[in-house]
């Protein structure tokens, strides 16, 4: 059997994409809940998570630390932003406008990710040709 680590790259945008659209999708249910009572906002940290994995060796390359990674530790959940206090009288702390700003940021975000694996497949194929 021939193993090789060819995809690595890919599922580590593959997990990065899937932290982005989970996070899309935070964003717009903190959006949907702006205006009911007590209501905390929540949010997605994916790159604390892919630091922590990666490491932070200063000599060592990139795809070395992704070749040594392990993918099953790169899920991302939700969390409650307790930090984000309010001073509405209903006790919700959403924003819109900071969650319309990082909902737009976090859109550029998942397109670049997915471009990116859209890139590293047509490499793989020209060398496959």
């Amino acid at each position: 059997m021939f193993s090789s680590n060819v995809y690595n790259y890919i599922n580590v945008l593959d997990k990065a994409a899937d932290g982005s659209w989970l996070r899309e999708q935070t964003l717009t249910n903190n959006l949907a809940n702006v205006d009911t009572p007590y209501y905390k906002r929540k949010d997605v940290d994916f790159q604390s998570v892919l630091r922590r994995e990666l490491g932070n060796m200063k000599y060592e390359t990139l795809d070395s630390k992704i070749d040594h990674t392990d993918l099953s530790r790169l899920n991302v959940s939700t969390y409650i932003d307790h930090a984000n206090y309010s001073y509405r009288l209903d006790h919700n702390n959403v924003d819109v406008d900071t969650e319309n700003v990082e909902l737009a940021s976090e859109q550029l975000r998942y397109g670049a990710l997915t471009d990116s694996m859209t890139q590293e497949f047509s490499r793989l194929q020209s060398v496959i040709k």
